[in-house]
């Protein structure tokens, strides 16, 4: 750091507090000419040398102790986070490769509670906190609520370890939109398949607010990120019947 101190005339001579130096410091300092009077006259913001003097002595001890390094250590404070998220981006990338994540898989930075999801600039990022990324568009109508869709899934979790998948089950997965079927009510998952269309596929970043609940008795054993590839396979209308005391509801 350089400090730009007044211009002062300093004599050769070896100790700080000689009364030469002091005398023709405050010499050179306190003398001005007045443009309407042709006589030297004092300065009214002249500083005798011994204030000078004082001044200078302060200011190199402010730069000794380190007083105005604040900057520079909150520049080295920005260089080390970015260094720990390179760090962890790269050792989130190993981990997703062990896990064989998909292709363009999100990215969690993790430090204390706070997450940061890194991806790349394809993915829309919702006001509730949701992500999607459109993998391959559908054709035909949007689902409406009390319509049933049918569709495929894969889950994952933040580490891009599978934890769910209705193909290896076999069988698609159906709910009906806007029935509250999913916990909580206003789930993540449906929020992200409302607006698709048949023969579409979605990538689905669900936040912990929107996300499933926890537990043992659960996939998931901490409030984190979920990660579901979903394909919509059909939208059926629905109707109730009702047999006597009997009523259900059936979806072509």
């Amino acid at each position: 750091m350089m400090l730009c101190l007044a211009d002062t005339t300093l004599l050769s001579h070896p100790h700080w507090n000689s009364p030469l130096r002091q005398r023709n410091f405050s010499s050179t300092r306190c003398n001005s000419f007045h443009p309407f009077n042709n006589k030297l006259r004092r300065s009214s913001s002249c500083v005798d040398g011994k204030g000078e003097l004082k001044r200078r002595y302060i200011l190199f001890f402010l730069v000794q102790t380190g007083v105005f390094a604040s900057s520079s250590a909150f520049g080295s404070t920005n260089s080390k986070r970015l260094y720990d998220e390179r760090r962890l981006l790269e050792q989130n990338k190993r981990v997703q490769k062990a896990n064989n994540a998909p292709q363009d898989f999100p990215n969690f930075i993790r430090q204390g509670f706070e997450v940061q999801v890194v991806t790349s600039g394809d993915y829309v990022k919702c006001d509730s906190g949701l992500i999607y990324l459109d993998i391959r568009v559908g054709n035909g109508e949007q689902p409406k609520d009390g319509q049933q869709v049918t569709f495929h899934y894969v889950g994952y979790n933040e580490s891009g370890r599978r934890i769910d998948s209705t193909y290896l089950q076999g069988s698609p997965a159906k709910i009906r939109m806007g029935t509250k079927a999913l916990v909580p009510d206003d789930s993540g998952f449906e929020k992200g398949i409302q607006d698709m269309k048949p023969g579409g596929k979605r990538r689905i970043i669900i936040p912990p607010e929107l996300g499933p609940p926890v537990g043992p008795s659960t996939f998931f054993s901490s409030k984190q990120f979920e990660v579901f590839d979903v394909e919509l396979l059909s939208v059926q209308d629905c109707q109730r019947r009702t047999i006597g005391f009997y009523s259900d509801v059936i979806c072509n």
